[in-house]
């Protein structure tokens, strides 16, 4: 287990993190197995799927030791500390919740909250967490974090949603610390049929295209 500092580093270095959603265990492990092989090794399960203190247990026995691992869509405090007793060392969710950034910086964990608005991103920071998720980024793009990054240089940006290889470096170059990427990494249908070549060559791709 690594420090906070530490974390934050390895995300500031490795400019991405890998959203995982899929509804079996085995295959989610798999899939994280893949992403890690691409150059990936920052990943987030998120809470929108079945199962999902199961399979952070699973991912975090398994890959522990080579990943950081975090939870996703964490609505709530309860959802949080259930997120950390199975291994979670950072929490990110779509929206701001005070209590949630409350109880990480108890536990002191790394937290990402969701924001859009310049006031929301402020409100977020001024609240103690490390980064602010800009969620849904495809709405308004890179520009949009150009614009934040404005007024509001000190806060690191995460930008997540609709991002992929082909538009990564142009969120990394307005600004961004990091980049949320799920569906373009390992799509629904790859997880299906069990395609890792896919999914560990889209990883590669995407790690290359942020080089």
């Amino acid at each position: 287990m690594s420090s906070k500092n530490n974390q934050f580093q390895q995300l500031s270095q490795s400019k991405v993190i890998a959203i995982l959603r899929c509804e079996k265990v085995d295959s989610l492990v798999d899939v994280a197995k893949a992403l890690l092989e691409g150059g990936i090794r920052i990943m987030e399960v998120t809470f929108t799927v079945p199962k999902a203190l199961q399979i952070i247990e699973a991912v975090a026995d398994q890959l522990g030791d080579q990943i950081l691992l975090g939870a996703g869509t964490v609505l709530d405090t309860a959802t949080a500390r259930s997120a950390m007793l199975a291994g979670a060392e950072f929490f990110v969710s779509p929206g701001t919740s005070l209590e949630v950034i409350q109880t990480c910086r108890t536990y002191d964990k790394m937290v990402i909250p969701g924001a859009m608005t310049p006031t929301e991103v402020l409100t977020a920071w001024q609240a103690g967490c490390d980064a602010v998720k800009i969620f849904p980024s495809d709405c308004l793009g890179p520009k949009h974090i150009k614009a934040l990054k404005g007024p509001l240089p000190q806060i690191p940006l995460i930008p997540t949603g609709g991002i992929n290889a082909e538009n990564a470096r142009e969120f990394m170059d307005a600004g961004a610390l990091a980049v949320g990427v799920g569906g373009s990494l390992a799509p629904k249908s790859a997880i299906e049929r069990g395609d890792l070549d896919m999914i560990r060559n889209n990883a590669a791709e995407l790690c290359k295209s942020l080089q």
